[in-house]
């Protein structure tokens, strides 16, 4: 989960904030990205009634902090799903150029409403082919990096790049770009509990964030680098632009991007339904009572209640896929989306939510945790704003 479809803008990241600041930036979000995820999982263990993300809001804030933690889950798996039909879009625009990105979108919610109503047991093997898909694009962008020896595109003759920060408009931007690859954490409370050895769990999180952030720090260097300042949102879409690749390989790479996000949306949005399912008191109902199962049948009154719950559900599943492909459409930047998701749920979610949550449970907070809690709120409203402008 650490090493998504994040990672394709890290080098226009790097971009933005330049060498000295990028790297500051990505080497501190993985630290303290990696030490919020090691609260989250102290906090779960040190209660066995604590199961999942919301739990841990309820126990440090009140029933009240559920409601909006999963107000901000909502928002998280909406934008995800904006991005991958975006990604999906944007791929196969560069593939074969003769329609345009937003007819692609269109086209797409022919195979999304197929695939948002396939059982969870199926969806779960798409997982196989972002993880093809992210270890076929790093290793692609490294070997057109090392072949080519001339720029743009070279690892040998690297572009122009900056130093310092070009804009502090787009340094915002670079804030939430970055933030956005780590976002993890709704997951880790999950992760603590089914840990068949959960006293491993931070060395099995140190591990990962190592990695996560190696991975990171690798192809944004290496995409500065390749391509400089006019890198682009997707550094994919530069593969296809530039010449003196191997093609085919690219052509894989960048198919890969095509099939991934539109086997990959039903699962991301799969939670996001069922959350809304919830809220609207149309979910799957519970088991019947005994008195139901004698007679082994519903009766009349709940038979059709079932049955406009069942038509409800549809609607909203046809619903989700709607507005994603139509604000893919109404923003169609990756970039621009990647970086709302991270300033606007990353920062609460992976560094605010678990440091506020250990402060409140342990009721006193430290000087580093509060200097980190106030630098997060800042680089997300500075963020936020620089994305609207």
């Amino acid at each position: 989960m650490l090493v998504g479809i994040g990672l394709l803008s890290v080098p226009l990241a790097f971009a933005h904030a330049g060498w000295v600041m990028g790297t500051v930036l990505i080497l501190s979000y993985g630290f303290i990205s990696c030490y919020t995820a090691k609260i989250l999982g102290r906090i779960i263990l040190s209660d066995t009634s604590l199961r999942c993300y919301p739990d841990v809001g309820r126990k440090a804030f009140g029933p009240w902090s559920t409601p909006m933690i999963s107000l901000l889950f909502c928002l998280e798996l909406f934008a995800v799903s904006v991005l991958l039909v975006t990604l999906y879009a944007d791929s196969l625009h560069s593939l074969l150029p003769r329609f345009s990105s937003d007819t692609y979108k269109l086209w797409s919610l022919v195979i999304l409403l197929l695939t948002v109503f396939l059982p969870l047991s199926l969806l779960s093997y798409s997982s196989i082919l972002g993880i093809a898909s992210t270890v076929l694009i790093i290793s692609v962008i490294l070997v057109d990096g090392l072949t080519k020896h001339t720029t743009p595109g070279s690892l040998w003759s690297p572009a122009e790049t900056s130093v310092g920060i070009n804009s502090w408009d787009n340094l915002g931007i670079a804030f939430g770009l970055f933030i956005a690859g780590f976002g993890c954490h709704p997951l880790i409370p999950s992760l603590t509990r089914d840990m068949i050895e959960p006293h491993k769990f931070e060395r099995m999180i140190n591990l990962a964030f190592t990695i996560a952030t190696s991975v990171y720090a690798l192809l944004a260097v290496a995409g500065y680098l390749m391509f400089g300042n006019a890198v682009s949102g997707e550094i994919s879409m530069d593969l296809l632009k530039t010449s003196g690749y191997n093609k085919p390989l690219n052509h894989l790479a960048l198919w890969m991007l095509v099939l991934s996000p539109l086997s990959k949306f039903a699962l991301t949005t799969q939670p996001l339904t069922a959350t809304l399912e919830i809220l609207l008191r149309i979910d799957v109902p519970r088991p019947l009572s005994t008195e139901s199962e004698e007679t082994g049948k519903l009766t009349g009154a709940q038979a059709s209640r079932e049955n406009v719950k069942r038509g409800l559900r549809t609607v909203q599943r046809i619903c989700v896929a709607l507005l994603s492909v139509m604000m893919s459409i109404l923003v169609p930047g990756f970039s621009e989306i990647l970086a709302f998701l991270g300033c606007s749920s990353a920062f609460l979610l992976c560094v605010i939510g678990p440091l506020a949550a250990k402060t409140s449970i342990s009721g006193s907070c430290g000087v580093l945790d509060g200097m980190v809690i106030a630098f997060a709120f800042i680089m997300a409203i500075w963020g936020t704003i620089a994305l609207l402008l």
